[in-house]
């Protein structure tokens, strides 16, 4: 089975800015950007989205311009949960709540938010479901996290290298499974 990861395209927040599971909007102009997605697509898929707007938009273009087979928002793509540090500067954030958090982001939650090993365990969930049901390419757009968190997945690497996978807007990934 193909599988498209397809991290979303810039965010309106300025650099360093925290925005995890706030419901930023993408920066303008992006169609440039989405017409060199929909290039590395294939031209007909499940496609399956984050339900932030900033996938939506994204995943909404691609369903008007490749053959959707079937297209569902689903919650568990959503990007990592930073509770207290949502929309702060990470700068701002105070060292003696982050830097145990840089230190195990696997399994240290973000204050009032969640861990890594969270966010991997609902996309894993979201895995096994769709490993069962579908035979066609599927198109997943979300974030740096979910996306990174599928490559652990499915290549065996310890999520406390998950940072080692380069994640960029807009990007594509393919794989097999």
């Amino acid at each position: 089975m193909e599988i498209y990861l397809v991290r979303h395209t810039e965010t309106i927040c300025k650099k360093g800015v925290c925005y995890g599971q706030s419901d930023v909007d993408i920066a303008a102009p992006f169609e440039a950007v989405f017409e060199n997605i929909l290039l590395q697509l294939p031209s007909e898929a499940v496609v399956f989205s984050s339900p932030l707007k900033r996938c939506l938009i994204l995943s909404e273009y691609i369903q008007e311009n490749i053959k959707v087979i079937a297209f569902e928002k689903d919650a568990r793509l959503i990007e990592m949960n930073f509770g207290d540090w949502e929309l702060k500067n990470w700068n701002d954030i105070p060292p003696e709540e982050l830097n145990p958090w840089m230190e195990d982001f696997v399994t240290i939650n973000a204050k009032n938010g969640e861990s890594f090993m969270e966010l991997h365990n609902r996309v894993v969930d979201f895995l096994s479901q769709i490993s069962k049901e579908i035979t066609t390419p599927i198109v997943i757009v979300a974030h740096a996290g979910v996306v990174r968190s599928i490559l652990c997945h499915y290549s065996a690497l310890p999520l406390k290298d998950a940072f080692n996978n380069k994640v960029d807007f807009g990007q594509v990934i393919k794989i097999e499974v």
